[in-house]
């Protein structure tokens, strides 16, 4: 799979079967892609392709699209779209969109696993690191994922986040530090969250450089990547002040997300938390939340410096949990880079426990919101309770495989250790 002549027509394929079968569910059931963009597993108040729509229709009668309360997504992505036509009444060109950004997302993941980075990186090399699956069972795994392919039907918009934290990523591991900071970048102006990415991906760019231009410095390095990153940042933001007009999409934007202003239900945990909290608590419990979000950032940096892509994986997992407005195309992304670990399923222990668990609410999760809206024989209650037992399998799964990477360091470190069980003393 490594042979570069075996790649095209294996990749190919793959590519061409994963674009089939998403066209098929867009023309054999033009319904679905309606019934999963108003689906709050799928869209959330920051990533809804309806609320795009409301924001493309002020901004093409040349009204702030901010200005409906309505629209809360970056900008540039407004021209993009309005490049498109009418969705309602062309709507191939739209499916066509979605599906090349998932293939793109899927080539990059193919060059992550390809690269070896998971089991040999610079600092370390793990000793089950022949157990790994090739480049094209991990972007089969990505494309065929069911959380995959429903979020490339209901269109949200963070599948353009999705494509471009997996470039950052294979880009700092082909040794293109600069093209990562910027696809990172843009992640953060799309999303707000992979800023926090940026720790991770910056060692794991040092890691990778090439040995003609290498800084040999670390802090002189994440200095000047910091630095790219807030040119990159600052020009996104000018661009989206010439052709908003106005600074009013930052807290349209990025503001919603640090307040919680729009209560929406969603998958995560923080919406119904903040339904019942009292306003003079508000504030406090806002910096808790996102305090505790962005804890983990330097721990696992710090902690696994040998691995910056197993930290980066398991950041998108954690992210993916406690966010303020998840879906299921983060667990989907996080599922996507999980397939690099092989090497360590076997030191994992609760693998068939986190996948039932996830299962279980995945299938409970849309019944009990039914129960609560539309049969009304439930309540809040019922929704909050499973989205409760969806984030316990996505823990579960962060935890073990946490696990996992840590005792295969362990046992590099103690390999007389191998094969016997840990016990906490």
């Amino acid at each position: 799979m490594s042979n570069g002549k075996m790649r095209s027509p294996d990749t190919a394929g793959l590519y061409a079967a994963a674009a089939v079968l998403r066209l098929a569910l867009f023309t054999f059931f033009p319904a679905l892609p309606d019934l999963l963009t108003s689906r709050v597993e799928v869209s959330t108040p920051v990533t809804s392709f309806k609320r795009l729509q409301e924001g493309l229709f002020l901004y093409n009668h040349n009204v702030s699209p901010y200005d409906g309360g309505v629209y809360h997504q970056a900008p540039l992505l407004l021209p993009l779209f309005s490049l498109l036509p009418d969705p309602a009444a062309y709507p191939f060109f739209t499916y066509l969109l979605y599906i090349i950004v998932d293939i793109v997302s899927a080539d990059a993941l193919y060059k992550i696993a390809e690269s070896g980075e998971a089991a040999t990186s610079r600092l370390f090399t793990s000793a089950r690191k022949d157990r790994k699956w090739s480049g094209y069972i991990v972007a089969a795994i990505f494309l065929f994922n069911p959380f995959t392919i429903a979020t490339c039907l209901g269109r949200p918009t963070n599948v353009f986040t999705t494509c471009a934290i997996l470039h950052a990523i294979a880009k700092a591991i082909s040794g293109s530090p600069l093209t990562s900071i910027l696809a990172m970048s843009f992640a953060s102006y799309l999303s707000m969250y992979p800023v926090l990415l940026l720790p991770p991906l910056v060692l794991l760019a040092y890691d990778r450089q090439h040995v003609s231009n290498r800084i040999q410095s670390l802090p002189k390095f994440a200095g000047i990547a910091v630095l790219a990153a807030a040119v990159s940042l600052s020009a996104l933001f000018a661009i989206s002040f010439l052709l908003t007009g106005s600074w009013e999409f930052f807290p349209s934007t990025y503001g919603i997300q640090l307040t919680l202003t729009d209560l929406t239900p969603n998958v995560g945990l923080w919406w119904y938390f903040f339904i019942e909290m009292f306003d003079s608590f508000r504030a406090f419990f806002l910096g808790v939340f996102w305090l505790h979000l962005s804890s983990y950032v330097g721990g696992l940096s710090i902690r696994i410096r040998s691995q910056p892509l197993a930290v980066l994986t398991l950041l998108l997992g954690i992210f993916s949990i406690f966010k303020p407005y998840p879906s299921i195309a983060d667990i989907s992304l996080f599922l996507a880079v999980v397939p690099l670990f092989r090497h360590v399923f076997p030191l994992m222990r609760y693998t068939f426990f986190a996948a039932a668990t996830i299962l279980y609410s995945t299938f409970l999760g849309p019944a009990f919101y039914y129960l609560w809206i539309y049969a009304g024989s439930g309540n809040a209650n019922f929704f909050y309770a499973i989205t409760l037992v969806w984030s316990l399998g996505q823990s579960i799964l962060v935890s073990d495989l946490t696990f996992a990477v840590l005792r295969d360091e362990w046992e590099i470190e103690r390999p007389e250790m191998v094969g016997k069980e840990a016990k906490q003393i």
